[in-house]
């Protein structure tokens, strides 16, 4: 979910979204922010970060409660407002869910901005965005970066969860999935059977019927769309969704909790070798996820 009410730490960082450093560097965070054109809001999409390769993904939405939805932003990444930048990076507008066929999500907006950098140790970060090109905004973002992640890390184990699937159901798709129409094809093996059948596989976490940001059914749409890329391979597609008996008022199932979930919707990418090696907190495009299998999986 948006943070802390609409909603990773991503595993894969784009190309696209590494910038070269361009100089002069601004001497603070603050100095972006006085620069000229309009100071908007920015609301975070991805809450859990650890140091290493960071992913971040936010809106900006201007004073009217509209999207700011400008092709490419520059951030800076300081220790506190008034430190000098040690970090700089391109952030891209990407796509929220499929194009044409996935809803808009929460204020109604569909696309994202993503930005990748690497921060060294555990912190608190004040991060300055500007819109490049004509007319630019500026605003501020702060983020916390944890000694360890939240949710379970890359190169850990995936856990063997026993998810249920349309065999263990016996086909009762109302108790597997809250998609409309049901992702039949993502519903065919369980976490612990791909462990053990030492099959990669992409596992989404997310509950389109009753995600708050409205972000879960665009991703889950998203791994859907990635799977068809990939049908002639090994590559395994899960949905599991966070509630128990898809109930938001039974609280989270067993399966959020022992993938120490924070937040949703959340998407791993797992090896044959049953390690993570990538991992997606809230949004995902498409291109972002289909560019980590072909890397990884």
């Amino acid at each position: 979910m948006f943070v802390p009410v609409v909603a990773g730490f991503g595993g894969s960082a784009t190309a696209r979204s590494a910038a070269k450093p361009q100089k002069p560097w601004p001497v603070s965070i603050a100095a972006v922010l006085a620069r000229p054109g309009a100071n908007v809001n920015s609301v975070p999409g991805t809450e859990d970060y650890a140091p290493g390769q960071v992913r971040v993904s936010f809106l900006l939405i201007d004073n009217q409660g509209a999207a700011v939805n400008r092709p490419q932003a520059r951030v800076w990444v300081a220790t506190s407002d008034h430190g000098r930048p040690f970090a700089q990076a391109s952030a891209v507008l990407e796509p929220i869910g499929v194009p044409g066929e996935s809803e808009a999500a929460s204020l109604d907006v569909t696309k994202i901005y993503v930005a990748h950098f690497s921060v060294a140790r555990a912190g608190i970060y004040t991060l300055a965005v500007e819109t490049l090109g004509r007319r630019p905004v500026q605003a501020e973002l702060h983020i916390q970066v944890r000694k360890h992640p939240q949710a379970l890390a890359i190169g850990s184990k995936a856990i063997s969860s026993d998810t249920p699937t349309i065999a263990s159901t016996h086909g009762d798709f109302a108790r597997l999935t809250t998609r409309t129409p049901p992702d039949r094809a993502m519903l065919r093996y369980s976490v612990a059977g791909s462990l053990k059948a030492h099959k990669p596989f992409v596992l989404v976490f997310a509950t389109p019927k009753f995600c708050t940001s409205r972000t879960c059914g665009p991703v889950t749409d998203v791994v859907d769309a990635v799977r068809k890329e990939f049908v002639r391979t090994d590559i395994r597609f899960i949905h599991v969704e966070i509630y128990k008996d898809n109930n938001p008022g039974l609280g989270n199932n067993a399966w959020v909790k022992q993938w120490r979930l924070p937040s949703e919707p959340w998407t791993f990418l797992v090896g044959a070798d049953g390690r993570i090696k990538a991992r997606f907190e809230g949004s995902v495009s498409a291109a972002e996820l289909a560019a980590s299998v072909r890397r990884y999986l």
